[in-house]
């Protein structure tokens, strides 16, 4: 059984790494002063930032049931199954769209619902690739994944609130007042929706709150003191000095464990703008250890 693992690109996983990992990346569509973009495809990270501090109108879309199916009757020429990971059905409807277009496929696409996004989202579609390399089929492949869809964690520190508040996510006047006392939100993605975590003062306040939280996670969710069994994650959006940084954080803290840095995607980028940095974990599958 020939099983394609495939995902979207709020992975994080770009056209080029996808063709050198064996997996396969459906673009999402953004919406830039009415004109549509691919991620990946025509526009680049460079290009979205660069006309998200222009102040471009930018909305973030899904792809039409035509481009998914399109997608998946084009691998299905090749494979004889699809194990398609989306991003989480909590931050978009293109999961719950997938799931019912996979109806009509007769069990040859199976769409998993294990809310991930970014780089947790990379490591789900990693496992799949290394699960269907060992044998598994792509139903087995989703019942993994669904199973453990909660051992993972993200929590992202932003540097403005303006976007926050472009897409209407708090108050004018909660942007103002932040904005004035120069508050750092940090958020918390844990599941399923973005939700608000904490509130620091500087970058470097930030970054404790987030390396704390994590070692509880480790500790307590995961039963993981040392990250021996979980893989470490660093996002960002234009913000390579602050990932470098807590890196470092990271290395010292947890010797010896993998750590992985990539750009936020641009679907949360979107809402939260440059400058922000996430730290995430995901645990390691016993099937694959």
């Amino acid at each position: 059984m020939r099983t394609a693992i495939a995902t979207d690109s709020n992975s994080g996983i770009t056209q080029e790494q996808a063709a050198k990992l064996g997996i396969y990346v459906l673009p999402m569509p953004f919406m830039i002063n009415g004109e549509m973009f691919y991620e990946g495809v025509n526009l680049t990270h460079e290009e979205f930032f660069k006309r998200m501090e222009e102040g471009a109108d930018i909305t973030t879309s899904q792809p039409s049931p035509g481009e998914v199916t399109d997608f998946w009757d084009k691998l299905l020429k090749e494979y004889d199954e699809i194990l398609y990971i989306p991003m989480s059905s909590g931050l978009s409807g293109s999961c719950q769209t997938a799931i019912m277009l996979a109806d009509d496929y007769d069990g040859k696409v199976q769409v998993v619902n294990n809310q991930r996004i970014s780089v947790t989202q990379e490591q789900s579609a990693l496992d799949a690739r290394d699960l269907a390399a060992k044998g598994y089929e792509a139903a087995q492949i989703k019942e993994i994944l669904e199973r453990t869809k909660y051992e993972s964690s993200i929590y992202i520190t932003l540097t403005t609130l303006k976007y926050l508040k472009k897409g209407g996510r708090i108050t004018p006047a909660a942007a103002a007042l932040g904005t004035l006392l120069r508050i750092k939100p940090v958020l918390t993605i844990q599941g399923e929706k973005l939700d608000a975590f904490s509130k620091a003062r500087t970058a470097k306040q930030a970054k404790t709150i987030m390396l704390t939280a994590l070692a509880k996670d480790l500790e307590e969710r995961f039963h993981d003191k040392n990250a021996e069994h979980t893989y470490l994650e660093i996002a960002h959006t234009c913000n390579e000095e602050g990932a470098k940084e807590l890196e470092e954080a990271l290395k010292e803290q947890y010797p010896g464990a993998p750590i992985t840095i990539a750009p936020l995607s641009l679907s949360i980028a979107c809402h939260i703008g440059p400058g922000s940095f996430a730290v995430a974990c995901s645990s390691k599958l016993k099937e694959l250890e």
